[in-house]
């Protein structure tokens, strides 16, 4: 699937550009579109100490799945609003569209006093709500991803109201692992009023800090079982095997596939078969959770770097993605990832790349790594970004697990930041 770019314009994006109003005439189209692709799941909406609330406000929103995207303007409605959002976005659906969407560019996983510029000119030069989904990506597992440890400090800074946006039915819709395939289910949304503007001036960084990451919290197989929400389908197991990568029968990484109904290990032979419930049930009658399944492998991840066990050297097939105008092939190039963090070095460089390789990406700075199972296609991808580009990465490597890349990254930020302990 294409968005190639054949000019190989390196130019970054223009990160500093101000956000604008979601156009009026893109609204109507944005509200229809939104109703209609969620109106056949059922979509509930509640608002909740939202009246005599005017923007400007910031709104923090779970992240679970596409369907994110048309519940969030639903539940604003009818306030117009500026959304942070990838520059992937700007180049799928071209520039000006996504501009006039109302959407505020940000590469993933990077620090940028731009986007904090624009988000402040949204608020108060704009008049608008701007809304962050702090998960940064949709959920692997159907749990929260790791937040960022300064929501709090960002309300602080902005200083105006603070509202949670809590999705349910995202994920078990079109779980990451399989969002080409719709299951049936039924969508909710809740917008509520979680800070007022005195309370924020008022409450400490580390106290909404707090409050917000454990507001966040979601695991959607608990909600699925305790709404009594089963998923059919002949295939409701394709693509498990992304997350759930390690054998919990063997330890084997990489052995795990799926089909049909099933998950299955091809070192043991172990079966587990995805029952409507969600829950995954083995040969001798046993239940697994996928959550905990999840979190068995971080912590297995936690334990190899610990040891010094953990470490990563694979070849791969390098896109580099520095602007709206599409992706750039850069050929094939190797990949390091190690304590120090992730090394990037392409077999050549083509004329006009802007950063220096071999480009080297400290654990310090990358609080995670943006994944993809299977990217327009192409495949498992893990995303490496700066501040002037993108790098889109694929590898037929059995050893490249995107999902232990992202446990990695994620652990190993969190050691050398301080916020673990240890390993």
């Amino acid at each position: 699937m294409g968005l190639n770019d054949c000019k190989g314009d390196f130019t970054p994006f223009a990160m500093t550009e101000k956000p604008v109003k979601q156009h009026p005439l893109l609204l109507p189209l944005l509200w229809g579109v939104s109703w209609l692709l969620t109106a056949k799941d059922g979509l509930t909406i509640e608002r909740v100490g939202m009246k005599g609330i005017r923007p400007p406000f910031l709104v923090l929103a779970t992240h679970q799945g596409p369907s994110d995207y048309f519940l969030a303007p639903l539940a604003l409605f009818p306030h117009r609003a500026n959304y942070v959002s990838d520059i992937e976005g700007f180049a799928n659906y071209g520039k000006m569209l996504y501009r006039y969407g109302g959407c505020i560019g940000k590469r993933r996983y990077v620090p940028d006093i731009s986007v904090m510029n624009n988000i402040r000119y949204a608020l108060f030069t704009l008049r608008q709500p701007v809304v962050l989904f702090p998960e940064s990506r949709h959920c692997d597992a159907g749990i929260t991803s790791v937040l960022p440890d300064d929501l709090g400090r960002l309300a602080k800074v902005l200083g105006v109201p603070v509202m949670l946006l809590t999705m349910h039915g995202s994920y078990l819709k079109n779980p990451f692992w399989d969002e080409a395939h719709a299951r049936k289910v039924p969508l909710r949304a809740r917008l509520e009023l979680l800070y007022t503007e005195e309370q924020v001036r008022t409450l400490s960084p580390a106290v909404m800090q707090a409050e917000i990451e454990q507001r966040l919290q979601y695991d959607e197989y608990a909600y699925q079982r305790e709404n009594s929400i089963r998923i059919g389908g002949a295939h409701r197991a394709e693509g498990l095997h992304l997350p759930l990568y390690r054998c919990r029968n063997c330890h084997a990484k990489g052995s795990m596939d799926s089909e049909g109904t099933f998950l299955f290990c091809r070192a043991c032979g172990e079966r587990w078969e995805l029952q409507e419930n969600g829950q995954l049930l083995a040969a001798d009658g046993c239940a697994v959770d996928i959550p905990d399944w999840y979190r068995w492998e971080r912590a297995e991840t936690r334990a190899e770097i610990a040891a010094g066990h953990y470490g990563l050297r694979v070849r791969v097939r390098i896109e580099a993605l520095p602007n709206e105008k599409g992706f750039i092939p850069m050929g094939d190039g190797m990949l390091t990832h190690d304590r120090s963090g992730f090394t990037l070095t392409p077999d050549s460089v083509p004329a006009g790349a802007v950063d220096t390789f071999p480009l080297h990406i400290p654990s310090r700075l990358l609080a995670s790594a943006q994944t993809e199972y299977n990217y327009r296609g192409k495949g498992a991808c893990l995303v490496l970004s700066t501040q002037n580009c993108c790098y889109y990465l694929y590898s037929n490597d059995k050893n490249f697990h995107v999902t232990e890349l992202e446990f990695a990254a994620e652990l190993l930020f969190g050691y050398v930041s301080g916020t673990l302990s240890n390993l």
